[in-house]
């Protein structure tokens, strides 16, 4: 009778370590390679989706409303 509670417990354990994976490779905000790009956020432009739910938002029709650096 523990086996569903180890199998919910397992996979919720395995969607946190997949979610902080996406984050730690994925994010702007972290910088692993501090020599070739040392601030990646930068880089980004109006139309690029970082975010893991977008809900109603279209990134591909923003404009761009801030300076380059």
């Amino acid at each position: 009778q523990l086996i569903p509670l180890f199998v919910i417990i397992g996979s919720g354990g395995v969607g946190a370590g997949l979610y902080l994976m996406r984050l730690a490779m994925f994010n702007p905000d972290v910088s692993w390679d501090k020599k070739n790009n040392p601030e990646p956020w930068n880089k980004l432009s109006p139309s690029d989706q970082y975010k893991f739910v977008s809900i109603n938002m279209d990134y591909s029709r923003l404009k761009k409303d801030r300076p380059d650096f």
